[in-house]
């Protein structure tokens, strides 16, 4: 598990955290697009990042999008806005956590993912994501260590609660509240 940064312990360079982030469900025929993330925390995720810079939710949802994965978002749908209690790479200094706001997208333009921050890029199906869901899950009660889902993740853990809310993946609360706890 990642531990939060606290104040002092990062370099000018890096913003604090603003509690604010979106998350970009991008479709197409061929499934949900998806990376792992090559940085943490780790897990396989859609589009998401901050808000901060970028000034509105829609505007960081355009911005992330053409920034992770190189697509152009040309109509944007709010499907739901919760806040998680999940950490980040960023240092926190009042609390730990963001608000989100989640989007389905439709994007035009090839694939370009972000060497920084994209792994492996790839649409999938929803199948496949609910054997993502159960990874992570698996990672949550304990049957896989910290050190095997990082070298082989699940679903990013705060994708699974959003995920199961728009009914893409089925996960039992108890499960939830589990997974909860490693977000």
């Amino acid at each position: 598990m990642t531990t939060p940064a606290r104040p002092g312990d990062h370099d000018s360079e890096t913003p604090c955290c603003d509690h604010t982030s979106v998350g970009v469900l991008i479709s197409s025929p061929a499934g949900l697009l998806v990376f792992e993330r090559a940085t943490p925390p780790a897990g396989i995720a859609p589009v998401a990042g901050h808000v901060d810079q970028h000034g509105s939710p829609e505007q960081a949802a355009h911005a992330e999008t053409a920034e992770e994965v190189g697509l152009a978002v040309t109509h944007l749908h709010l499907l739901l806005t919760m806040w998680r209690p999940n950490r980040c790479r960023r240092p926190a200094v009042d609390r730990v956590g963001h608000n989100w706001w989640i989007y389905q997208a439709q994007a035009s333009g090839p694939i370009r993912p972000s060497a920084r921050e994209v792994r492996a890029p790839r649409w999938i199906h929803p199948d496949k994501l609910q054997q993502h869901a159960q990874r992570t899950a698996a990672y949550a009660t304990g049957r896989l260590s910290e050190r095997e889902f990082t070298e082989t993740p699940g679903l990013a853990p705060v994708w699974v609660r959003f995920l199961h809310d728009l009914q893409l993946v089925t996960m039992p609360a108890d499960t939830l509240s589990l997974i909860d706890t490693v977000i």
